[in-house]
């Protein structure tokens, strides 16, 4: 009698679970390789800047005439402006002073922004608001934290979208400064430097989604000022190679700064426009 089909051949099954053995290997060493090499990169950033930015909140350009512009900018250390050696030079600063002089107005501005934020700390950021405030405008910029954590893309992303609403709905135009490409942190050894460069490229596309899915306006880091902190290391970055300089930020504004002009423009078009 013929052997049934349905019986595998005992070399199959022990090839099979070999390959499976080595695959699960070759994982493991990976893993115990991209970790030595996260623990690496801690070392080589560490602290020097701390924990605190500096505290740029004031109103910006009060030689202007009229109410101030209500800006209010949100998210991790970049939004909060770690690594700037003066306030002016914070991103939040940089902004407020190119709408007041695009506007020709004052700006009021208020950090929410923390120093080591996720995105699920964005709501938290939102509730600190007074709860009369009204900002004009808002810019978020966060995900290198998420990326760092390993936290998915759709929880990052809920998060996002969240903080978007709720912003909205105090009657603030939204710029989004989507994840910055990590791929430019030179103390990060490859061949981690390369996962997280590719794991901030996916949270950026779908950063950029859901902005424009929730009425805001999103402007993408990596592709926009990425390449200058790539090409430029020692001018872009800050003390801890980690945060962006006084330079770094300036060209992340500007980055941002046409977005928000953008969206501010749309806004008093349609408030001024007839129903």
């Amino acid at each position: 009698m013929g052997r049934s089909l349905d019986v595998v051949p005992r070399s199959a099954v022990v090839g099979t679970a070999a390959i499976a053995l080595g695959a699960g290997l070759v994982l493991l060493a990976g893993r115990a390789v991209l970790k030595r090499q996260a623990a690496v990169a801690r070392r080589r950033i560490g602290k020097p800047l701390g924990e605190e930015a500096l505290d740029a909140d004031r109103v910006w350009a009060r030689r202007f005439d009229g109410p101030p512009i209500e800006f209010v900018v949100l998210g991790d250390s970049i939004a909060a402006g770690l690594g700037a050696e003066r306030r002016k030079d914070t991103l939040g600063a940089r902004l407020a002073k190119g709408l007041a002089r695009a506007e020709r107005r004052p700006v009021r501005l208020r950090t929410a922004a923390i120093v080591g934020s996720e995105s699920s700390v964005l709501a938290a950021q939102v509730d600190a608001l007074p709860a009369g405030y009204r900002p004009d405008a808002a810019v978020i910029v966060v995900g290198g934290n998420d990326i760092t954590h390993r936290v998915s893309v759709s929880t990052s992303v809920a998060h996002l979208e969240e903080a978007i609403v709720r912003l909205r709905a105090r009657g603030a135009v939204v710029v989004v400064g989507t994840c910055p490409d990590l791929g430019a942190l030179r103390p990060v050894p490859q061949p981690l430097r390369a996962l997280g460069s590719r794991l901030s490229r996916q949270l950026a596309d779908a950063q950029a989604v859901a902005a424009a899915r929730t009425g805001a306006r999103a402007v993408s880091l990596g592709r926009t000022v990425g390449p200058f902190f790539v090409t430029q290391p020692d001018e872009m970055f800050s003390l801890d190679r980690f945060h962006p300089s006084a330079l770094g930020y300036r060209r992340t504004a500007e980055a941002l700064l046409p977005a928000l002009l953008t969206e501010l423009a749309a806004a008093q078009e349609d408030a001024v426009s007839p129903r």
